[in-house]
């Protein structure tokens, strides 16, 4: 799908051949990883560049570390020369652009942490040259770019952005687990610092992406990546409340919702939770909240669902300690099994995962929790969680599952056999419509 590109600017033609065309991309995670194996499909060189060792080596073995993505499509890019990786960050003065793409998470206090960004323009700036393309694409507020990044550059090199080197912001929008979403066919938006900024960046992913979508600043692109977002996350603290609710009404959410979407029009549904996961809805919201303030603006409605959307948890917690009283049991010395400690079905990314704020409450209460992920089969290091490292999951075993006083679903993989646990476990707890079609017991299942 790649073609030749020539794009004019104010200080010299650029010419972008594609088979020529090299490029750096800084943080082999969940979005540059993918991002780095597209280009290299459309016969890019591609250089991915991370600060750890293990993907590093993982990567010139031709060996996967995130789930949807197979070793096969590693190993070929890398045979044939298209896809290589190192920790060596002076290797960015070979290249043409370079495209970031590292966590933006929050502090202790849930304020923006864009060190990650900062640190690495640092690493980049030594190494910039002359008509350079430098691409942000983690999620940040509004001016992150244009301010904060062009800061660094500049001050860590004798170069001016939008005079000597390009500068621009392209939000990612992966979603992981999802097989319908290909990096390559998803459309682009772009914003550049100035113009012609905006016409090399379009340049760039152009020759690795389907449809780019310009539009007029690094800010308004920053912008739509976290409209975007907050979009989701109102929503979805919209039916966790109305789930609170009805519940206490005696009415099933997960009804009404099946009911609401046959409207053609006017409705999106949104699904009910045990609390938000994943690196962007947890997020994101909190960065414009916390940007809005620098310009006296409020923004009541944003923080008022990430209330409710934490909140949930406790509505959670609630439900299992009804379950274990009605069995005749307390919190305290219960075994509990967490069933999923991804965000979401069926993928293996725990970032910001709601399961383990449910397993830290519980064992506040006094439980003995287990966890059981197909998927994750070790707790490994977070930024927040590390009490949990090393925790493994439990067998998937009657002889095991059948031990536990309570199991809470707090992530729906498909691989489970919900019949199974059906028949093993005498209390469940179900936050995700998991057992809707399996016939159960009176009073053995209990939604949350």
């Amino acid at each position: 799908m790649a073609w030749n590109v020539s794009i004019g600017c104010s200080f010299g033609q650029v010419s972008f051949l594609s088979k020529k065309m090299r490029i750096a991309i800084i943080g082999l995670g969940y979005v540059g990883l993918p991002l780095s194996l597209q280009f290299a499909r459309s016969g890019i060189c591609v250089l991915g560049l991370d600060i750890d060792q293990a993907k590093i080596e993982a990567i010139q073995c031709g060996r996967s570390y995130i789930k949807q993505i197979q070793s096969a499509e590693i190993q070929s890019q890398v045979q044939e020369g298209r896809f290589s990786a190192s920790t060596d960050f002076s290797r960015i003065q070979e290249m043409d652009s370079v495209v970031i793409c590292v966590p933006t998470p929050l502090n202790k206090n849930r304020e923006p942490d864009i060190s990650y960004i900062i640190k690495t323009g640092e690493k980049i700036a030594p190494h910039l040259r002359r008509g350079m393309l430098v691409v942000l694409e983690s999620t940040t507020y509004p001016g992150t770019t244009d301010e904060d990044l062009r800061r660094v550059l500049e001050a860590g090199s004798t170069l001016k952005a939008g005079v000597d080197f390009h500068l621009a912001f392209s939000p990612e929008r992966e979603d992981p687990g999802n097989p319908a979403s290909k990096v390559g066919e998803i459309p682009k938006v772009v914003g550049g610092f100035t113009p012609a900024c905006l016409a090399k960046a379009q340049a760039l992913y152009s020759l690795a992406i389907k449809t780019i979508i310009p539009v007029s600043s690094c800010r308004a692109a920053e912008a739509t990546k976290l409209l975007e977002n907050i979009f989701r996350s109102v929503n979805i603290a919209l039916v966790n409340e109305l789930k609170v609710v009805y519940a206490a009404m005696g009415i099933d959410i997960w009804e009404v919702i099946t009911a609401a979407k046959t409207k053609p029009f006017g409705y999106m549904p949104f699904y009910p939770g045990p609390g938000l996961g994943g690196h962007c809805i947890p997020i994101d919201p909190f960065y414009l909240t916390w940007k809005a303030r620098e310009f006296g603006q409020n923004t009541r409605f944003i923080e008022l669902a990430g209330e409710v959307n934490t909140g949930i948890t406790e509505y959670v917690i609630h439900r299992v300690i009804e379950a274990l009283n009605e069995n005749c049991k307390s919190t305290k010395g219960s075994k509990i099994l967490l069933l999923g400690l991804a965000y979401k079905a069926n993928v293996d990314d725990m970032r910001e995962s709601p399961t383990f704020v449910l397993m830290n409450m519980l064992k506040q209460r006094g439980a003995d929790v287990s966890y059981y992920d197909p998927h994750i089969p070790v707790i490994n290091p977070t930024r927040e969680h590390g009490a949990w490292t090393g925790l493994k999951s439990v067998q998937w075993e009657e002889s095991v599952i059948s031990q536990y006083d309570a199991v809470l679903i707090s992530t729906a993989h498909e691989c489970v056999n919900y019949r199974q646990l059906t028949e093993w476990c005498p209390c469940i707890i179900d936050t995700r419509n998991a057992l809707a079609s399996i016939p159960t017991r009176s009073g053995q299942v209990w939604k949350a």
